[in-house]
């Protein structure tokens, strides 16, 4: 690929995803406030940017994977004056789908194409290339982006229009949460019940209750230790709530999450 690639954003689940493109051997820019951590990249061959307007000036790609809606709004601020047109910007970060419309619209004006890519599978999937990456946007955008997409995930879809991919992503994580909340729900209902915590566990890992968010749950000490994740996924099942006011399903699910979040968020 001949497209000299940008990102912004390499933290925890970031960082992996620009690991994986410049070892797929694509052209790579990277820039972060802290330029120390950006030696991992530049000792494989990226080229690491002083500044967000140097990286958006000489890319034809640029993803980024910050944590919230403001977060990605104050880079691209700085990104869309200057990337050249027929360029593209992709936000894998988690946001209010009417914030990459806004984006899409900011981004036409300048004739640069946005993709809204959020990804699950965290740190381990993006290290191994197999993330999940939820896809809003135009088929051509998709089309030419599916090449980056595609180091760091294995399942790429395009499912409509700029805001569809966050919609799926923030019921995935909602999803998440419910299941967790429902994993703590059943281990008080064991433990009440005289069942070991690890043979529970265990049981239910190799049977029909089992799901992502019990195994989760099931190997932490207590909910307080997922403290690190806790905050994203109660941003996400907000995030539901403020897109599906009043809606059955939404409520339901914040319903079954509100517990274990109530525990494992620090106060």
């Amino acid at each position: 690929m001949s497209e000299t690639i940008g990102f912004i954003g390499v933290g925890s689940q970031g960082g992996p995803m620009a690991h994986r493109i410049v070892d797929a051997g694509m052209k790579l820019v990277v820039w972060a406030r802290r330029p120390e951590v950006l030696e991992a990249y530049t000792a494989k061959g990226a080229q690491a940017a002083a500044t967000v307007a140097e990286l958006g000036a000489q890319c034809d790609h640029v993803g980024i994977c910050v944590v919230n809606d403001a977060d990605v709004f104050s880079i691209t601020d700085q990104l869309i004056p200057v990337m050249k047109p027929d360029s593209r910007i992709a936000v894998h970060s988690t946001v209010l789908p009417e914030s990459v419309a806004e984006l899409e619209r900011q981004c036409a004006e300048r004739g640069i194409a946005l993709i809204d890519a959020p990804v699950s599978g965290g740190s381990p999937a993006a290290e191994a290339g197999t993330l999940t990456v939820m896809c809003g946007g135009r088929q051509e955008a998709f089309d030419v982006a599916l090449p980056v997409f595609r180091t760091f995930g294995k399942l790429v879809v395009l499912l409509g229009p700029v805001g569809a991919g966050q919609r799926a992503k923030i019921i995935n994580n909602a999803m998440l949460s419910a299941h967790m909340g429902i994993a703590m729900a059943a281990h008080d209902a064991a433990a009440a019940l005289d069942i070991g915590r690890e043979a529970f566990a265990e049981l239910i890992n190799a049977s029909s209750g089992r799901s992502f968010g019990f195994e989760v749950f099931s190997r932490l000490p207590s909910p307080a230790a997922f403290a690190t994740g806790a905050p994203l996924l109660l941003k996400d099942i907000n995030l539901l709530k403020a897109i599906l006011p009043g809606n059955v399903g939404a409520a339901e699910l914040d319903a079954a999450a509100a517990r274990f979040l109530a525990a494992a968020n620090p106060a």
